[in-house]
């Protein structure tokens, strides 16, 4: 079944293809159809993780809504699908139909979430404990739902550097994850087994002098 939307604006992009750079003006934004693709910032010469977004999600917004450059850089990490819409069709598109000027709305609501998410993980002092947040906030936030777990499109050495930690320390923790059966990388992919259980043995590590006087 042909789609008149993908007819109209739709890219097809591979993996490598760079969507747009952090600092570029910005005319277009991307809707994911299929596929994924990596949001990140230079921060200290550093190319720094903030985000894997998969179908469903739009980048591109901000730029063309608040007229400044680009604030980070998007690269196409799985063979995907976008819809690449200008400035001047996204503005039509919202004058005409209130239910995607709400679905913006909510999403870049989301994004403030996340941005507050990632703050708070990088003020805590155990650097142990920051990898957990932010495997649980990538699994939450960015995962896509499998069998398996929640799949994240992301590596070990990309959270360590997010979060601001060496990535023997990250292997470390992932190790006794793994052994904890909380997650699994065996292909090259992290998967989540049980978020659920992870948030709960996060939740455990938060309160260690809590549990240790509780009777």
């Amino acid at each position: 079944m042909s789609d008149p939307l993908f007819a109209r604006f739709g890219r097809e992009f591979q993996p490598g293809d760079v969507l747009f750079h952090e600092g570029e003006a910005g005319e277009v934004m991307f809707v994911i159809q299929s596929g994924a693709v990596r949001i990140s910032k230079n921060v200290g010469g550093e190319d720094k993780l903030l985000a894997v977004l998969g179908p469903g999600e739009f980048l591109g917004e901000l730029a063309i809504l608040n007229g400044k450059p680009r604030s980070a850089t998007a690269t196409v990490v799985e063979d995907a699908r976008c819809l690449v819409i200008e400035a001047k069709t996204h503005e039509a598109m919202i004058a005409r139909n209130s239910e995607i000027a709400l679905r913006l709305i909510k999403k870049l609501a989301k994004r403030v979430a996340w941005a507050d998410a990632l703050v708070e993980i990088l003020m805590h002092t155990d650097p142990k404990a920051r990898i957990m947040m932010a495997l649980s906030r990538h699994a939450d936030a960015f995962g896509q739902r499998t069998p398996d777990g929640v799949r994240l499109r992301t590596t070990t050495a990309d959270i360590a550097s997010e979060v601001g930690v060496d990535e023997h320390v990250a292997a470390d923790v992932m190790a006794r994850l793994r052994r904890l059966r909380l997650v699994s990388d065996e292909t090259g992919e992290i998967v989540v087994a049980d978020l659920g259980r992870l948030q709960e043995f996060l939740e455990f590590l938060e309160t260690p002098q809590k549990h240790g006087t509780e009777s």
